[in-house]
């Protein structure tokens, strides 16, 4: 009591009081930290609809069905950067590059070159699942239904790319709200709708059929309005800013990171799938979107302040650069660290929400919060270098942490299963936080770590 007493009597005090108030007032008054706050809002607000969609699937749907419905949004998520070749993050780079002669038109420009190339990269992975022998992913995965599966999902890989790129179109054209309900909301309403027509239906066996051509739904509208933001303002454009080649070599070294990390969240699906089934994958994926609140955190501060980075970087404006980073370090932890504290006390009880059979990830969930965690310390290691020209530095220390991810992956799921794949992931996300940061601070002198 004396201490609470004590505190009051000192927050009440008129110079107290004026600094709290100077000290808010600067920190709302910052539009990184106002956007910043307003994405998160938005990616909240997903982040439960998601949830809530996930509880919905596990209390209304088989674990096996479940199970397959990981197992093909993984593929896509991992396949998918692929075919992306990057695009959907060095959209913001050539942004970056344009700045402070914005154009519209060359923007344009550079926006129907990647989508052409996207279809032409997803046509040719479509050709080889087809032509690849379906006894032999049979036989790998020990289940004759996966070839289908795959089959499918490379039928919708086109528009899956489709519509995250032009997720981050809307970025890059100032669509900041536009992007982020489309990227953590809108994309989810097709599926979750058609999820409980399904039931209701007794359909359930067509949930992944309905997943995948939500996206064939997405990419087709995200598609209409990029063309019609792009035809807001008057955009003339005689030549091309950006070159196919130069395009490809900008965005494919980030293609390769962006793949490698996608991986490292697959490998281990692929694994579990392989040596525990359908069931433990879809208990494996509850903990990982559990630690997905916390990615999204760091993800949502980063891609605020990644088209700033790389604009401040190419104007050598070294001093402002240190400064958004360590602004972004803190505001990242601060935000961060009440969701590991709430997910490492009560990860039972969290679990239970989805069932009494998915508390047997509490394990791989507890390895997963402290790994990320901890990666959150490292602040904009994920996308600094990608922003400041250097993306084949950031492509050879994360296929580094891969090869780490797949042997840890290889040895330890076996014997260990989902605990086995936590560590694995864990493990390989700090090599390529903690490798970039030190690679950053050696060479630039700036620190992407709270300090």
């Amino acid at each position: 009591c004396c201490f609470l007493k004590n505190l009051f009597l000192l927050l009440t005090r008129p110079n107290v009081l004026k600094t709290i108030r100077f000290h808010l007032l600067k920190t709302v008054q910052n539009p990184v930290v106002r956007q910043s706050f307003l994405t998160l809002l938005i990616r909240v607000f997903g982040v439960v609809l998601l949830f809530g969609f996930t509880l919905f699937l596990t209390q209304k749907y088989t674990p096996k069905i479940v199970g397959q419905y990981d197992f093909v949004r993984t593929f896509l998520f991992a396949i998918g950067s692929i075919c992306l070749l990057g695009f959907d993050q060095s959209i913001l780079y050539f942004k970056g590059r344009l700045y402070p002669d914005f154009s519209l038109g060359h923007l344009r420009k550079v926006y129907l070159k990647m989508v052409l190339m996207l279809f032409f990269a997803s046509l040719l992975l479509f050709v080889f699942i087809i032509l690849l022998d379906a006894s032999v992913v049979a036989q790998f995965f020990s289940d004759d239904a996966t070839y289908l599966l795959l089959l499918k999902a490379s039928a919708a890989l086109f528009f899956y790319g489709l519509s995250i790129l032009n997720v981050e179109v809307f970025r890059a054209l100032d669509e900041v709200v536009v992007s982020e309900l489309f990227r953590n909301v809108f994309k989810y309403l097709p599926i979750i709708v058609v999820a409980f027509i399904l039931v209701q239906w007794q359909l359930e066996p067509f949930l992944v059929d309905a997943f995948l051509l939500s996206f064939v739904f997405s990419g087709v509208l995200t598609t209409l309005l990029a063309f019609y933001f792009f035809t807001k303002k008057p955009a003339s454009c005689s030549t091309d800013c950006f070159s196919s080649r130069e395009i490809i070599t900008q965005s494919f070294p980030i293609a390769v990171s962006g793949m490698a990390i996608f991986l490292m969240m697959s490998f281990d699906i692929l694994f579990l799938k392989k040596y525990q089934g359908d069931a433990t994958v879809a208990y494996y994926a509850v903990a990982v979107k559990l630690m997905t609140l916390l990615s999204v955190i760091i993800l949502t501060v980063n891609i605020t302040v990644s088209a700033a980075i790389a604009a401040s970087f190419s104007n050598k404006e070294i001093d402002k650069v240190q400064k958004m980073v360590q602004n972004s370090s803190r505001l990242i932890v601060a935000i961060t660290l009440p969701a590991v504290i709430g997910l490492l006390l009560f990860p039972e009880f969290i679990l239970h929400f989805f069932g009494s059979n998915y508390i047997v990830a509490k394990e791989a969930l507890v390895v997963l919060v402290l790994g990320q965690g901890f990666c959150a310390f490292f602040g904009s290691a994920p996308v600094y270098l990608n922003m400041t020209g250097r993306q084949r530095i950031f492509q050879r220390i994360v296929l580094g942490a891969l090869v780490l991810n797949f042997l840890l992956n290889y040895w330890l799921i076996p014997s260990y299963g989902m605990l086995g794949a936590a560590i694995a992931f864990s493990a390989s996300a700090l090599f390529w936080n903690l490798g970039t940061a030190l690679f950053v601070y050696v060479k630039d002198g700036i620190k992407l770590f709270l300090s």
